[in-house]
């Protein structure tokens, strides 16, 4: 008898449970972050702080549509095949209703074809590799950050200013490395067709010998350096290109190179003079900037990295699609993303209809020293739109577009 009226009465707590657990998912729109948190902590977390930053505003000021923000974090260990897994799980399992994330190109670009596939919308946010929304684009994936195109472009466009008749290239061996040098060549040579490459070294991505690249790029005696390592790779560069002299009387232009998250880590050792695009966030006097910076500052007590404004932009732009749009419907918010226009602390940005390819520009200035640590002086920021082709050139390397 026991048996009889208790199962029941489990069966009754359960299904009131879950009518519970799916009342309250209803509550929250979710959103599904791909990232490799821990093999990219020191930029991955800054960024996931800069989006749970814009979350608590956002859902402090009611939420959207009604309803809570939320964002369900997942790790895909740099891994193009977990990454994809990944996305179908939050997809189909987790009820998100898009995709965002991803540092490393080749996982992007990985996720970007899957959602394209699937018809998922994807918002990769950090990615660098123009093939993102060009070569490779589809109709479901859209970019935030200024691409390697257009920030080779602002620092091909310093470089042709200098003189250097000769350029050396280093760069890691994959999808990001590769479109970073060819863009700077293509921008460079438009620019003065004269310039010569003499040499170009391309280590594993994270597997640099340090020693050797420096000792090849030396012996083919560049007159400027166009460098695309970063993190652990930029640190043994510059430290060995210091110890060897390999700077010394040239410009080197870095892609990246001025971003906190891997010039911080330099202290006294971070080089000086190069011409770099990074993150001056200790420079903001007033402004949308200054008002990010001092939120983060705020909240996390810790300086921002620019993995925190992309992270705190990458929830303003998903609040502003799922406003346009009115639903959480897949093609709702694609249509809704095709033009979006954001106001951001870097003004305001536009996804492109013709290529999904965000305006947000990226800041160029100089570095330097400063109580013992690398900054960058004489900065300003580029606007992004001016340095994206035409649509007569975008139609030429999107298919379909």
């Amino acid at each position: 008898m026991t048996k009889r009226i208790v199962a029941p009465m489990t069966f009754a707590a359960t299904l009131l449970a879950f009518t519970a657990s799916g009342a309250m998912a209803a509550e929250t729109i979710k959103i599904g972050e791909i990232n490799h948190y821990k093999r990219m902590a020191a930029f991955a977390n800054p960024y996931k702080q800069g989006i749970e930053l814009a979350l608590e505003e956002i859902n402090a000021s009611g939420g959207v549509l009604g309803k809570k923000l939320e964002f369900i974090f997942r790790d895909d260990q740099g891994k193009p095949g977990e990454a994809v897994k990944i996305a179908e799980e939050l997809m189909t399992r987790e009820g998100t209703a898009m995709l965002t994330g991803t540092i490393f190109s080749h996982v992007g670009l990985a996720i970007s074809s899957y959602a394209g596939e699937k018809k998922y919308v994807y918002l990769a946010s950090e990615p660098l590799a123009d093939a993102l929304v060009w070569g490779k684009g589809n109709p479901y994936t859209f970019r935030l950050r200024a691409s390697t195109f257009m920030q080779a472009s602002m620092l091909a466009e310093q470089a042709a200013k200098s003189g250097a008749k000769t350029f050396a290239t280093i760069a890691p061996n994959y999808a990001y490395g590769k479109d970073a040098v060819a863009a700077f060549k293509k921008a460079l040579m438009k620019l003065n067709p004269d310039v010569k490459f003499v040499a170009e070294q391309w280590p594993a991505l994270f597997k640099i010998d340090a020693g050797a690249e420096v000792q090849a790029i030396e012996r083919a005696k560049p007159d400027a350096i166009y460098n695309v390592t970063f993190g652990g790779d930029l640190a043994k560069f510059v430290r060995e290109g210091n110890t060897r002299g390999l700077f010394d009387g040239r410009k080197t232009y870095g892609l990246l190179s001025g971003e906190p998250e891997y010039l911080d880590p330099l202290k006294d050792e971070a080089p000086e003079g190069w011409i770099v695009t990074g993150y001056p966030w200790y420079d903001f006097k007033d402004g949308a900037n200054k008002t990010f910076v001092d939120a983060y500052q705020a909240r996390w007590s810790e300086r921002p990295g620019i993995g925190s404004l992309v992270g705190y932009m990458t929830v303003q732009s998903i609040q502003a699609a799922l406003e346009k749009a009115g639903s959480t419907d897949t093609e709702a918010l694609r249509t809704a993303f095709e033009g979006l226009a954001v106001s951001t602390p870097v003004g305001d940005i536009e996804y492109r209809q013709i290529d999904h390819q965000a305006t947000m520009g990226a800041f160029v200035g100089t570095t330097a020293l400063k109580d013992g640590k690398g900054i960058m002086v004489d900065w300003s920021y580029k606007n992004g739109a001016d340095y994206l082709p035409s649509d007569e050139e975008v139609k030429k390397l999107r298919p379909g577009s």
